[in-house]
């Protein structure tokens, strides 16, 4: 066994057998996963290689770290290596150049000779009489090779060269950090009848394309924003679907833990390469909300936006931490069946803050913003005057909360309606409208630079 490592073939149909203890996975929003992973591994007495596979393709190899956990002090770690030259058809080839193989054709006839080059066109061959022969790659039916060429291998390879001064199986575990996983929120509310409330389920989606399969894992998910030394890899995932989950339990056991919240899995579960698991967040749950109407329209033109938006409190019906990600809103028609009405994306929320998800545009209800004056009243100081107009189409009254944005030090010295000071640059107006009718806002404010 301790001469595996000269041959790369005996490699491939020797490796040590190997017993899994546990995988634990620990994963994070920006596509990035701790992996830690328990073998019982055979040792030898003396300096001798270890191959471990099974790893990720997608592994952080700077990140790896190796434990004996029985009998640490009696192994020492020389050197460890990554190996992911893999096998492939253009590497075989690109291997056996000025090597001999054979070429069976689709016309069953067969070239024999050194290969002298490869590419995705044709493969080109000296005979044994100094000839050249090009066989069109689409006509091959079968290539014959005398043997694996060393250095490649069927998978990704972690070796470590190990002292050891004791022989037999001991219990190790490796960590590696590996992209190519994450995890995201999404969150489907229906809408109730009144408009005053949200049934609300949340969802995990898994989406592993590490290049690894981690059976029945230990699973924890990190919620919050962890920084990184270097900017994550875009997941390109998303559970894009307007489905309606069914009703589940929850999967997931929530606590705080350090600036973030981590979600453990109550139970073992596989999370297969190239696979998106979906899992219960929590307990389907009813939250009190308000449907909020929002003209700004030195910004939105004619549009008036809506947004649903709740506390995530106990009082409203909730009060989670919610990781962020995608809320998809529905709302039963007449005869029952539900119809998508609008998502958003939520930021992590912590538990008493206020969650808001913009659902689009109202179409009964437009806003008109124009300036109606203008005067200099000094070279620094000049007043701007504003009339907007709030038309609603809907056989309901509704309130408009209106927004304008003022720049420098600004005074409103006039107003038609109540305002409030949001902050150093907004004012806002909460402005009732009449089912199919008409209210108009007027106001002047004074501008100092």
């Amino acid at each position: 066994m301790g001469k595996w490592i000269t041959s790369v073939t005996i490699l491939l149909l020797s490796t040590i057998s190997v017993a899994h203890a546990g995988v634990q996975l620990t994963i994070y929003n920006d596509n990035l996963a701790l992996v830690k992973d328990t073998r019982s591994l055979e040792f030898q007495k003396g300096t001798f290689e270890l191959p471990f596979t099974d790893v990720a393709s997608a592994i952080d190899p700077t990140s790896v770290t190796f434990t004996v956990l029985d009998n640490p002090a009696a192994v020492t770690l020389l050197e460890q290596n990554y190996r992911y030259d893999l096998v492939s058809s253009d590497k075989l080839l690109e291997k056996y150049i000025d090597r001999a193989i054979q070429v069976l054709t689709k016309q069953d006839k067969v070239h024999e000779g050194t290969l002298l080059a490869a590419d995705g066109a044709a493969l080109t061959l000296k005979k044994a009489d100094g000839g050249l022969t090009i066989v069109n790659r689409a006509e091959i039916a079968d290539l014959s090779l005398a043997s694996l060429p060393e250095g490649l291998i069927t998978r990704p390879t972690l070796v470590w060269k190990l002292q050891s001064d004791v022989a037999g199986p001991a219990r190790s575990e490796v960590r590696y950090l590996t992209g190519q996983i994450g995890w995201q929120a999404q969150y489907i509310a229906t809408v109730s009848a009144a408009e005053n409330g949200l049934d609300l389920t949340g969802w995990v989606s898994i989406d592993n394309r590490s290049g690894a399969t981690y059976s029945d894992a230990a699973v924890k998910l990190i919620a919050g924003d962890v920084h990184r030394a270097e900017p994550p890899r875009a997941m390109g995932m998303d559970m894009a679907s307007t489905t309606y989950a069914p009703k589940a339990a929850p999967a997931f056991a929530e606590r705080a833990f350090f600036e973030y919240h981590l979600y453990t899995l109550q139970r073992p579960a596989t999370l297969r390469d190239n696979e998106t698991k979906q899992l219960s967040l929590f307990e389907p749950a009813h939250v009190q909300t308000e449907k909020v109407y929002t003209y700004d329209g030195a910004r939105e033109g004619n549009n008036v936006r809506v947004t649903m938006e709740f506390v995530n409190s106990e009082a409203a019906g909730l009060g989670i931490p919610l990781p962020k990600g995608k809320i998809r809103v529905m709302k039963a028609d007449t005869d029952g069946s539900l119809e998508f009405v609008g998502e958003d994306q939520i930021d992590h929320t912590p538990k008493d803050e206020k969650v808001r998800a913009l659902l689009g545009n109202a179409f009964d209800i437009v806003g008109e913003r124009t300036q109606t004056d203008q005067q200099q009243i000094s070279p620094r100081v000049y007043d701007e005057s504003f009339e907007i107009k709030l038309r609603n189409h809907k056989t309901t009254a509704v309130t408009i909360v209106v927004v304008e944005h003022f720049w420098g030090d600004w005074t409103l010295t006039g107003s038609s309606q109540p305002s409030i000071k949001k902050d150093a640059h907004t004012a806002e107006w909460r402005v009732p409208v009449p089912s199919d009718g008409e209210s108009v806002l007027k106001f002047t404010v004074r501008h100092q630079s």
